[in-house]
């Protein structure tokens, strides 16, 4: 089986994006980018110095050692290669946006801002009031997903209360944290707490079982009324400055 790419093929290859592919199922289970050789390094579990520390190898190698230890191996698909170098993170991420259900832990490059969306968020996206481009206040905007009802404040509190990857100094000294669906604000909230993400510190949250306790998550409440008006307004306001935006990680801290 042939497990390398020859130096002249990975001359003509360039930057590629590539499918992990489980052979049990045929699910497709990690989009990654890459070049000359890595391809097969990470189809075989090598961990990439690259990585984001804000990702965990976990779910991803848990997937990669199940293939192996039912005597198979990892299928791979280059793509597409020959990939610009100022395109290649907008290809990886249309197509980490179009296979549900990856171990990929972060979305693609500007998946949020420009990933798939319906008219009506699209309509919101570019006509919703715009967010104040330099806040008063010291912020953490947390991009959130599987929202259905962004006028459900209960959800949208779950939903951006538990659980992060986040320096809890920095959290601990943000006047509000800012719920963010595809670059719109929906919800702003005073964070009374930040704590482990543990069933006994949230007892409310039924899938709090204690696997992510090296993450965080707070107990708040609704930002007083005149801030939720400042930054949410009656639909949601949608971000516009760029030092605001997300991009990968879903955590922006302001002036914090």
């Amino acid at each position: 089986m042939i497990e390398t790419f020859t130096e002249e093929v990975c001359e003509r290859l360039g930057n590629y994006v590539y499918r992990l592919i489980d052979p049990r199922n045929g699910e497709t289970f990690y989009v990654g980018k890459g070049r000359n050789n890595r391809v097969f390094d990470h189809a075989a579990g090598v961990p990439d110095v690259a990585d984001d520390e804000n990702q965990t190898l976990g779910s991803k190698l848990d997937r990669i050692r199940a293939i192996k230890n039912a005597g198979l191996e990892v299928l791979h698909v280059i793509h597409r290669h020959e990939i610009p170098d100022a395109a290649v993170f907008e290809v990886e991420a249309a197509l980490i946006d179009a296979y549900p259900g990856l171990t990929n832990i972060q979305g693609g490059h500007a998946s949020s801002d420009r990933g798939p969306m319906n008219h009506i968020e699209l309509l919101d996206k570019y006509s919703l009031p715009a967010f104040p481009q330099n806040p008063e206040h010291k912020l953490v905007l947390i991009n959130i997903n599987k929202l259905e009802d962004r006028f459900d404040r209960r959800t949208i509190y779950n939903l951006v209360r538990y659980c992060w990857r986040i320096s809890r100094s920095r959290a601990e000294d943000a006047d509000y944290v800012l719920a963010v669906v595809r670059g719109v604000v929906v919800g702003a909230f005073e964070a009374g707490r930040w704590m482990p993400a543990t069933r006994e510190n949230f007892p409310d949250i039924p899938y709090a079982d204690g696997s992510e306790a090296h993450r965080l998550g707070f107990v708040g409440q609704d930002a007083p009324l005149e801030i939720w008006d400042l930054y949410v307004g009656a639909r949601g306001k949608r971000i516009t400055s760029p030092d605001l935006k997300h991009v990968q990680n879903p955590i922006r801290f302001w002036n914090c």
